[in-house]
């Protein structure tokens, strides 16, 4: 039965389309449970003898599976409750969970939903709350913090880059001027890291703002003649890909130039 109700169904969403299909296949794993139970009233009570003691074991071994079972449900409506009065994150907060980032869209009682920068749905039970470091981008705030890293070759003026990026920073049509702008610098073994701190006008800006920031920088540096670290792609013995970790040679003008 179960059979033939899963491709009953996914014969006549075969036949339709848009909206009217996905609530026909949303129906699929409905009706497997429907019959799972329907079998599972009628079987019992050919198995079990009606006795006492047989339905009071039975409902006693059903009320420990659901305990088990929704125990983590539970978990997560009672966080949703302490979500509501702390409020880790709320609509419009830019937050990450074990690794998803997104933008809240919707607060439930069990979970939280974001969507991500590729437009993908997250479903968050709010039960990580408990157990996981919830990271808040702008923490009911206009104010996002968006890094931009550039790795240079260590042969080159720190101070003027530093005024290069300012500049680009400065004259970004996503710029929030009322926020700071910070660049931060530090030598790696390969090269020099630059990281530049600015914020949007908008948080959800972020994307075009660093690409924004990322093509004019690279242009303006390419102009003054600043080479960019590289850190070329070996195969090992393994036959897999590793880093070489080499200092690229000094160049007296780069290679590519963005007009």
């Amino acid at each position: 039965m179960v059979t033939l109700s899963r491709r009953l169904l996914r014969w006549l969403a075969g036949g339709a389309s848009g909206r009217t299909r996905h609530q026909i296949l949303a129906a699929v794993p409905v009706s497997r449970l429907l019959v799972l139970v329907a079998a599972t009233v009628l079987i019992l009570p050919r198995v079990l003898e009606p006795t006492f003691e047989n339905p009071v074991a039975l409902l006693g071994a059903i009320g420990l599976a659901l305990g088990f079972a929704f125990k983590d449900y539970a978990s997560s409506l009672i966080a949703g409750v302490v979500t509501l009065y702390e409020m880790p994150y709320r609509l419009g907060d830019w937050i990450e969970i074990d690794g998803a980032y997104g933008e809240v869209i919707a607060i439930g009682m069990r979970t939280v939903r974001i969507v991500t920068l590729d437009d993908t749905v997250v479903i968050i039970p709010h039960l990580k709350l408990w157990d996981r470091l919830i990271h808040n981008a702008n923490d009911g705030t206009t104010r996002l913090l968006t890094v931009t890293e550039f790795y240079l070759h260590p042969q080159h003026d720190a101070a003027q880059v530093q005024r290069v990026l300012h500049r680009v920073a400065l004259t970004s049509p996503f710029l929030d001027v009322s926020q700071p702008i910070a660049i931060v610098v530090q030598e790696r073994p390969w090269g020099t890291q630059y990281r530049l701190k600015a914020y949007p006008i908008d948080p959800r800006q972020q994307i075009p703002f660093k690409t924004d920031l990322t093509t004019r920088a690279k242009a303006a540096l390419a102009d003054i003649g600043v080479a960019f670290a590289t850190l070329p792609a070996v195969p090992d013995t393994a036959g897999l890909a590793s880093w070489s970790v080499v200092t690229p040679s000094p160049v007296s003008r780069p290679r590519h130039r963005v007009e």
